[in-house]
Formats: C-alpha cells, structure tokens, sequence
C-alpha cells in the first residue's frame, strides 16, 4: 500500500512518528498523523486546515498538556477554588505549606519528571527505536487508500490521508477540529483542493 502514496504523504507519516515521539507517545496516534500532514503536507492543505483553526502549534500545544494532564487553560488555584475547598474541610494554605515544608520552598514550581519505565526501570525515557501505529491510525491509513480508489485516483496524497482522518477521528482529533460540524464541512474542502490537484 505504501508504495502508492506520494512523497509528501510518505514524509507525512514519518513525522507522525517523529512529532509522536517528541511527544514521548508510545504509540502513533490519529492525532500524530494529523501533526506530520500539517508539518510535511502541501502548503495548500495547510491553508486549509489554518483556516478550521488547526496548526501544528496549536495541536502541539493541545498534545503537550494533555500528556501533561492538564486541562486546556489551566491555572493554579485560586481564591474562589480555596473558598470550595475550605467549605469541604480542606485548608488549600495548609496543603501548600506542608508540600513546601516537606518537599522544598519550590516544590509547586518545579515540572514533573518526565521518565518513563525503561527495561532497567525508571529513568530517562527511551526515545528511539520504532513506535507502533495503533489500530485506528492504521485504519486512517487504510482509509485513505479507499478514498484515493473511490475518486479513481493514482495515488494517495496528503489529501486523501485528511480525508481518512476526517472519515474515522478519535476522541482527540473531534476536539482538535472543534466537533463533528467543522468535520463534516472540511470533507467537501478537501475534495476540491484534491480536484484542483488532480
């Protein structure tokens, strides 16, 4: 299969791998084939998904905190949150002073390690070496050779990967996008720019 996509679909999905590793995923995720189109795609396709407000800053971004755990805008608590907390006995103060007493005056400051179980335990994460594509990435994948088959297309471009994203997203990719709507009115787009291509 892979021998039909083109050049800067093949790139495409290299940097899935790289961008997923940046990431330190152990896997190659939706998402991440999503971030190598919008690294290695054609500047048109790119225009394009810039404009339904996705970028790979922006996804990377949305990426990053979520392996982070944290939520989207996340912010130290503040004074309405110590408010519920006090309400339900827990003195957001106290907490604070004894993390600080117990772990250093730095303690909320400092990033969380980031290392990973390595096959001689917990260390520095392991960054090389090939990641796996999941199951619905290898669907995506799939998909876009349907979709090059059912325009009667040659090949399999960075195009007809978006569309196989668009066709089957996960959780993460229906969020980057802003819901099912902006999917679903990106599909016709893409056809287009895949028309003026052709």
């Amino acid at each position: 299969m892979f021998e039909r996509f083109t050049k800067t679909a093949r790139t495409a999905i290299v940097m899935a791998q790289e961008d997923a590793r940046e990431l330190r995923s152990p896997n190659i995720e939706i998402e991440h084939v999503l971030l190598g189109l919008l690294s290695q795609g054609e500047d048109e396709l790119k225009a394009l998904l810039a404009e339904a407000g996705v970028t790979h800053e922006s996804v990377m971004t949305v990426l990053a905190a979520q392996r982070k755990g944290e939520p989207l805008g996340s912010e130290p608590l503040g004074e309405e949150d110590a408010e519920a907390l006090r309400s339900i006995g827990i003195d957001l103060d106290a907490v604070r002073e004894s993390l600080q007493a117990n772990f250093g005056e730095d303690a909320l400051d400092r990033p969380i390690p980031e290392g990973r179980r390595g096959p001689f335990g917990w260390g520095r994460a392991v960054t090389y070496g090939h990641i796996p594509f999941t199951k619905d990435s290898k669907k995506v994948l799939e998909l876009s050779l349907r979709e090059a088959l059912a325009r009667k297309d040659k090949t399999i471009e960075s195009g007809h990967v978006l569309l196989g994203i668009l066709r089957a997203p996960n959780q993460t990719t229906v969020r980057l996008f802003g819901g099912s709507e902006p999917i679903h009115d990106l599909r016709p787009k893409v056809h287009a720019l895949l028309d003026r291509a052709a």
